[in-house]
């Protein structure tokens, strides 16, 4: 078993050094919890709701900056893995929304976000690089960001390489939802979770920004589907989300005697939407010459 936490709290727009200090203190608290990997949210370092790419820009840094140094070197005294977001200074463009992975004694993984959410768009340059699946001595970690999860080609992608667990940074806007059910957000945890067999922990963020408020509502899933533990809802507040995982689990993919989540897969049938046409057409003229 592998304890995993989600250390939720309420990072302050363009305070990168408070900010990078007090995830650091939330993640000595993880630590003496027991837990070995630790994830933090979306832009743990500088906040999120910019106004423009130019606010994001004077909050960014580069990869060898305070935000990953610090991080580095709390995981290296720590001997646990940090997953963190952090503004990733960009010298020519706009910067990135990127995650940094750091595994004790190992250089810092990065990456940047692919699937931009909404007005990102105008303020980060989408990253172009697929989730990294990273070794460590707990099973093999792959990291996505936020929106990356709504997209099953995006998950399947790590499933595909081994990982035993996603980690995922997010901020997620609180919509409304039906009375008694969960935010949608985490049931796509979920549902991604149970299709590809991998366990999911994915670290929302709490409090209000700028007029947002946060759903606040981390999760950590097993290779099931089922969650283990979740944010209290109600409280939108800082929380350390903690869970055993035996992340072992993710490497059955398995559904029953004969069932396989990645084995079953029919690649000779999927095609991309020009080639599905193309397909049909064939299959039309087919039929015409028959008759």
């Amino acid at each position: 078993m592998t304890k995993i936490a989600c250390c939720q709290f309420a990072p302050h727009l363009g305070r990168v050094r408070s900010n990078v200090d007090e995830s650091i203190d939330h993640f000595h608290k993880a630590v003496d919890e027991g837990a070995r990997i630790v994830v933090f949210p979306e832009l743990t370092s500088s906040g999120y709701a910019f106004s423009n790419s130019g606010e994001a820009q004077a909050a960014s840094e580069q990869i060898d900056g305070y935000a990953v140094s610090s991080w580095k070197q709390a995981a290296d005294e720590r001997t646990a893995v940090i997953v963190a977001g952090f503004c990733e200074a960009n010298e020519h463009e706009r910067p990135y929304n990127s995650a940094a992975v750091l595994v004790p004694g190992q250089d810092p993984v990065i990456y940047r976000k692919a699937h931009l959410w909404d007005a990102e768009r105008t303020i980060f340059t989408p990253g172009d690089g697929a989730p990294p699946v990273i070794d460590t001595e707990h099973g093999r970690i792959a990291v996505v960001i936020c929106y990356d999860l709504e997209f099953p080609e995006w998950i399947r992608i790590p499933a595909l390489g081994g990982a035993d667990l996603i980690c995922a940074p997010v901020n997620w806007p609180r919509v409304p939802r039906p009375t008694n059910e969960r935010p949608g957000e985490v049931v796509r945890a979920q549902a991604q979770a149970s299709m590809n067999r991998v366990a999911i922990a994915a670290c929302d963020r709490a409090g209000a920004e700028r007029g947002i408020d946060w759903t606040s509502a981390s999760v950590i899933v097993d290779a099931n589907g089922w969650p283990i533990d979740m944010a209290n809802l109600d409280q939108n507040l800082n929380q350390i989300v903690i869970a055993d995982i035996d992340l072992s689990e993710s490497r059955n993919k398995k559904l029953s005697l004969f069932s396989d989540v990645l084995a079953d897969r029919r690649t000779d049938l999927y095609f991309a939407p020009a080639d599905y046409l193309t397909q049909a057409a064939l299959r039309k003229d087919n039929q015409q010459i028959q008759r």
